[in-house]
């Protein structure tokens, strides 16, 4: 018979995987290889990604693995910018390139004329001198594609040739108009060129399990996984949800109890956690879901309770006092209140360590 997993098994199940029940004291490329990548919209969410999951992080840290070519900031899943391992970048960019194919659909009639094979040679010619923002690369694009729409030459590249953005000292690791590098002359090996779609999964299960095919295709952006996991299925535990969907795991993965306690924890904007799944109620409740983005489509920044999406928070840095505002979608407890501004103030010393002071507000 089928073991039945409720929505606080998945959670704490989850959770467990993603650093979330206890902080760990982990090197910060090996948390990174077990979380299979941070979604880096933007370059601050990481570090405080990282900060609400490891014990003692420290900024410095990321800025070392990032200089020392350990992690890279790179298109994959989603065809969105994560931070990953460079032997995970290596080993799944073929596996994601029809995802990133797949996402050159939104040009729509900006792709009149546009040849992608002729725009990602002349890109890797442009790319092995020397790096180059996207402001340089298009410009010098249009100067070989005239007839093309600037943009869609753009987005050409950045879907069709394995990148890497370049790291500078700045605080977060990237200034706003960041330089991009070929992937293989960053790293000194280009990317695997055969597509390893059952090791993802697996390396997804220990990440994000237990999950069904839908989750991952969710998560990944790939297309009819439900093969892949009838493939796999020897080697994995096999259960189903409250709902009868069935959800694969890896058989020594870790599940603990729905009762185990989960602490206040703050994910920053982006955070894959929210994003992982089809079925998000592990983590947030449907009626709260529209809240997690905005008009145009920013993944807010959440506070976990109990271990569950319990409202959204931001920060404000004025005149040296850091503020940070949590807005939760339903009233909170006042033993969630306290624990949150407990953590809510350790997080603006780490983000805002110049502050004079420091200021959590609920509501």
């Amino acid at each position: 018979m089928t073991t039945i997993l409720g929505i606080r098994d998945l959670n704490r199940a989850t959770l467990a995987r993603q650093f979330l029940l206890a902080r760990e004291r982990t090197p910060v490329a090996e948390a990174v290889g077990r979380l299979l990548g941070m979604q880096a919209q933007e370059p601050k969410p990481p570090f405080l990604g990282l900060w609400s999951r490891l014990d003692g992080f420290e900024a410095s840290e990321l800025h070392a693995a990032l200089h020392d070519r350990s992690l890279v900031r790179a298109t994959a899943m989603r065809a969105t910018l994560h931070l990953m391992t460079a032997p995970d970048y290596t080993a799944f960019r073929a596996t994601l390139q029809p995802v990133l194919d797949g996402a050159l659909r939104v040009l729509g009639t900006r792709a009149q004329g546009l040849d992608t094979e002729a725009t990602a040679g002349a890109a890797r010619r442009l790319l092995r001198e020397r790096p180059r923002t996207f402001n340089e690369i298009r410009a010098l694009l249009q100067e070989e594609f005239p007839d093309v729409n600037e943009r869609a030459l753009g987005y050409a590249v950045r879907m069709c040739v394995p990148l890497v953005m370049v790291p500078t000292d700045d605080r977060w690791g990237f200034p706003r108009a960041s330089g991009f590098a070929l992937a293989d002359s960053w790293l000194g090996a280009a990317p695997d060129a055969e597509p390893a779609v059952d090791a993802l999964m697996l390396r997804y299960l220990a990440a994000f399990g237990p999950a069904s095919a839908a989750d991952a295709q969710t998560w990944s952006g790939l297309s009819a996984l439900g093969e892949v996991f009838d493939r796999l299925r020897p080697r994995l535990r096999v259960f189903a949800d409250d709902a009868g969907r069935e959800l694969f795991d890896l058989p020594d993965a870790p599940r603990p109890g729905p009762d185990v306690p989960a602490p206040a924890r703050l994910l920053p904007e982006f955070d894959s956690l929210v994003l992982a799944h089809a079925d998000r109620r592990r983590i947030i409740a449907d009626a709260h879901r529209p809240h997690l983005t905005t008009k145009n489509l920013r993944v807010r920044a959440v506070f976990l309770w109990d271990g569950f999406a319990r409202g959204v928070w931001e920060t404000e840095y004025k005149r040296r006092v850091a503020t940070l505002r949590l807005r939760p979608f339903e009233p909170l407890p006042p033993e969630a209140a306290d624990a949150l501004a407990v953590e809510g103030e350790a997080l603006l010393r780490f983000a805002e360590p110049a502050a004079k002071e420091t200021v959590v507000t609920v509501g």
